[in-house]
């Protein structure tokens, strides 16, 4: 398992406390964190319940069966409070008791949430307990969980939250592949464990595309409209604005001209997309110069249902007459340089975020951000707590990271109204001659090749 080392920290640290932990676990179910939780849970002494989609009287029962087939029992009643004193480790050790699934039954039966609140104040089981609260439904937990456990959220130790992976732990994942065809991965599917795992290395971009996403019988050409239609209600409106928010209609306005929609209902099914986790409202960094930057603008912010839904969803039917590959040449390739520089952005950030925990970079950072403006961009501002700021400019699809690049740069943090401590700027490919000249006599200037990274 690569790239869950603080996760499984810090369930560690928690289990090494003394008394009782309620911990929620929550993640998608692409997140790897079944992975985790196997691992965390080796060698030590658990009791697992597998809640179902059912009544809460038939929940009970299940659960009465699954302690009684755990401990070779016979329990008197089906009541959590008699399961909950059954349950043991067998000797001194902590018990884990994990719940999958738990909203399922959190949200049914408050018998539930009473009997893990009496569980935890030792009034059920005497020895050490931590209990696993498992959820894949992430937009729930961060939003509505807290309240709908009522009195049980204050047993709540810690969440913790299993994220997509970094780019370095996506280089971990495929060490045969050079750092550019891990951002190509990156970019297509972001950190998503269950999808880099079907992923195969040792094939070039357009093969692994056209056998895995534009192929019928891929893993991943169902995924992302299969992921809006298990996640929301009305998956035809979600698609047409997701469609459109691909296709650069990234303002309210211009996504009511696009869509028909209403704005009002357009701001509703947005802020559910972000609860999600799937779209971003953006915020320019905050600068002097905040008249002449964009506001209000939304984003993708899920890597694959990106590329889904600005390659592959408005031209489906042109998928069925070309096929797989005439597709790709027709309609990918001509677009995926542009379309993969909004990722090497995002990899250039993680970079300078590692250099920055290292200490290497002149300063500490305190934030980090874009700037987007009416007349130009900022791809990165980090800015220390003193506010002095190091500024980046990153170039993938372009055959050099040129003079008049850096230039753009400057301009736009003069309509930013920011100085930089330090230039940070990053090229897949080359640096022009005049650049390197300029950056040999400015020590400020920091050149950085990708293949370096």
């Amino acid at each position: 398992m690569i790239g869950r080392t603080a996760e499984l920290k810090n369930l560690a640290n928690l289990y090494a406390k003394d008394g009782n932990q309620l911990v929620v676990l929550c993640g998608w179910k692409e997140s790897g964190k079944e992975e985790l939780l196997q691992e965390f849970c080796k060698g030590k002494k658990v009791m697992y319940y597998q809640t179902a989609a059912v009544s809460p009287k038939l929940q009970r029962q299940m659960m009465k069966e699954a302690v009684e087939k755990r401990y070779g029992i016979t329990m008197s009643d089906d009541t959590y409070d008699t399961a909950f004193t059954r349950i043991r480790s067998g000797d001194s050790s902590k018990l884990i008791l994990v719940i999958r699934d738990f909203e399922q039954v959190a949200r049914k039966d408050k018998e539930f949430l009473d009997s893990i609140g009496r569980l935890m104040d030792k009034r059920l089981y005497p020895g050490p307990v931590m209990v696993l609260l498992c959820t894949s439904d992430v937009a729930w937990a961060e939003h509505e969980m807290m309240e709908e456990l009522g009195s049980c959220a204050r047993k709540v130790t810690d969440t913790v939250k299993v994220t997509e992976l970094n780019f370095v732990d996506v280089v971990h994942m495929f060490p045969e592949a050079s750092v550019s065809q891990c951002v190509q991965i990156y970019g297509i599917l972001g950190g998503v464990p269950e999808y880099l795992k079907g992923w195969d290395a040792g094939s070039d971009l357009k093969a692994n595309i056209c056998r895995h996403i534009l192929s019928r019988d891929g893993y991943l050409y169902e995924e992302a409209e299969g992921f809006i239609t298990r996640n929301l209600r009305e998956p035809s409106v979600y698609n047409t604005i997701l469609a459109a928010v691909a296709a650069g209609k990234y303002k309210l306005n211009d996504l009511f001209l696009e869509t028909g929609y209403a704005r009002a209902k357009i701001s509703v099914y947005m802020k559910n997309l972000i609860h999600l986790e799937v779209a971003e409202k953006l915020t320019s960094f905050e600068t002097g110069g905040w008249e002449n930057s964009q506001k209000g603008l939304y984003h993708i912010r899920n890597t694959y249902l990106h590329f889904w839904y600005r390659f592959v969803f408005p031209r489906k039917s042109q998928l069925f007459v070309l096929g797989p590959e005439s597709f790709y040449d027709t309609y990918v390739a001509p677009q995926m340089e542009e379309y993969l520089n909004d990722y090497f952005r995002k990899v250039c950030r993680e970079y300078l975020e590692l250099m920055g925990k290292v200490r290497q970079l002149p300063m500490e950072i305190h934030k980090m951000g874009t700037w987007v403006g009416k007349r130009g961009n900022i791809d990165i501002i980090a800015q220390n707590s003193v506010r002095e700021n190091l500024v980046g400019l990153c170039n993938w699809s372009r055959p050099q990271l040129s003079y008049d690049m850096y230039e753009g740069l400057l301009e736009a943090m003069g309509q930013a109204r920011i100085s930089a401590k330090q230039y940070y700027l990053f090229s897949a490919r080359d640096f022009d001659e005049r650049l390197r000249e300029k950056a040999a006599e400015d020590d400020r200037i920091i050149l950085v090749d990708m293949n370096n990274m």
